[in-house]
């Protein structure tokens, strides 16, 4: 798959996680495994561009005597996420024309 356009779609995948709840990366990482292979060093560069980018917010809860950033979707993320569905359904559109 060419590696922009699985980066979107990660970003895609990330931000709808987190569409209903704040989350940090392990549970992020387990609930896109099963459709998406996904790792830490994958994860963790997206977040971080969605942070910048103002997609989403983080903050630090402690859990167990650590800190533990959880990821936060934005109105910005949400709007994005919006445009990511639309581009998914262009794309499904593509897919279906390929198939006939």
């Amino acid at each position: 798959m060419d590696s922009q356009l699985k980066k979107g779609l990660l970003e895609g995948c990330v931000l709808a996680t987190i569409r209903d709840e704040e989350s940090y990366g392990y549970k992020i990482i387990s609930q896109i495994s099963p459709y998406v292979d996904i790792s830490e060093s994958t994860l963790y560069p997206i977040l971080k561009r969605l942070e910048a980018s103002g997609a989403v917010s983080v903050h630090n809860r402690l859990y167990n005597g650590r800190l533990r950033k959880y990821y936060r979707i934005t109105d910005k993320g949400r709007e994005r996420l919006d445009e990511f569905y639309r581009d998914m359904e262009q794309l499904m559109s593509i897919y279906r024309f390929l198939q006939n």
